[in-house]
């Protein structure tokens, strides 16, 4: 597969680049509606609702998806627009990362937020398998969700996934478990992806071989990595992306076309919403070493996913090229970027 960057060289100058659209860390153009979804139902953007309390005693036509969803998508355009699933940390809400959702969303994407679990042990062989599901269910159960105007384009779909929803992101896309999909995802996002406590401490089944280049995967690949990550927040807890498991772990062993950025002094939960509700919520701003505010590293990492998903699901690279040469102002400072292509 040939990343749509081998159309310009990498060593374009700046002023070569024509960045097109808005600036991806700033909010996009779409307005975009959050849908949550426990049964079969139809968008809030629709005026037509059909929900699980219906009173006819027709049959769904729609199937419901496996597990809840929380769904962003543009609301008043029409239009066909790539679909990009993202799994939730552990332990945490797949509400945590609505300002996240809406962000990407607002760019022209659907973004669909899965709840995998409310409690969960050491192994995420379920999680995989309802990962799995929840693709494999979007062909049938998607559209019938979405307005009338909005079509899913489900050919140009991306899987990206948060600390140990990154793990099981990997792991899907690498086939562990010998789980497959009837779908084909085109880019893959670690945003601070963790394999366990340790090396050696892997939770199962194990993702990391320590074998540089050794992820045989047939997409492109993103790793967003927290540079206070692996910093203990104090020392009652461990570190929430212990080095050794972390971002720089997974990044080597990737190979092109990948990319990588590691944001400096911000945590491993800084991408979440400003306000995390209940005592998970409450707990996102105890356990892990943050930064001093989490709106820019959430502007960040919403924008690159929209850069790096805008140039493998769309074909448009300009942002991407335009982050790596300095064009496009972050908000934020950067510990680490590599593009091996």
């Amino acid at each position: 597969m040939l990343p749509p960057m081998t159309a310009m060289s990498s060593s374009a100058s700046s002023s070569s680049i024509a960045i097109s659209g808005t600036n991806v860390f700033e909010i996009g153009t779409y307005k975009v509606v959050l849908q949550r979804i426990e049964a079969a139902e139809r968008s809030a953007c629709s005026s037509k609702t059909k929900s699980s309390s219906s009173s006819s005693t027709s049959p769904p036509t729609n199937p419901p998806p496996p597990k809840p969803l929380l769904i962003g998508m543009p609301c008043e355009a029409a239009g066909e627009f790539p679909v990009l699933l993202l799994l939730h940390g552990y332990l945490l809400s797949n509400s945590f990362y609505s300002q996240l959702i809406s962000h990407i969303a607002s760019h022209g994407f659907i973004v669909i937020a899965p709840q995998l679990y409310t409690i969960a042990g050491p192994d995420t062989t379920d999680e995989i398998k309802s990962t799995a599901a929840i693709t494999n269910w979007l062909s049938n159960g998607l559209q019938p969700l979405l307005p009338p105007n909005v079509q899913a384009n489900l050919s140009k779909l991306g899987l990206a996934g948060h600390s140990r929803g990154g793990k099981v992101s990997f792991a899907l896309a690498l086939g562990k478990e010998e789980i497959g999909t009837s779908l084909k995802f085109s880019a893959l996002i670690g945003i601070d992806p963790v394999d366990g406590m340790d090396k050696g401490k892997q939770t199962p089944p194990p993702v990391l071989t320590y074998a540089p280049h050794s992820f045989d995967l047939d997409m492109a690949v993103m790793v967003i990595g927290s540079g206070l990550g692996e910093v203990k927040k104090n020392p009652l807890f461990p570190a929430c992306a212990p080095k050794g498991v972390n971002h720089e772990d997974f990044f080597n062993e990737c190979r092109k076309p990948a990319c990588y950025f590691v944001a400096k002094d911000y945590g491993h939960l800084d991408m979440l919403d400003d306000e995390t509700k209940g005592i998970r919520g409450k707990a996102t701003y105890c356990l892990c070493k943050n930064g001093q505010s989490r709106e820019p590293m959430r502007r960040f990492v919403g924008g690159v996913v929209v850069a790096f998903i805008k140039a493998y699901l769309e074909g448009d690279s300009s942002h991407l090229l335009a982050i790596r040469e300095g064009v496009e102002t972050l908000p934020i400072e950067l510990q680490s970027v590599k593009f091996p292509l």
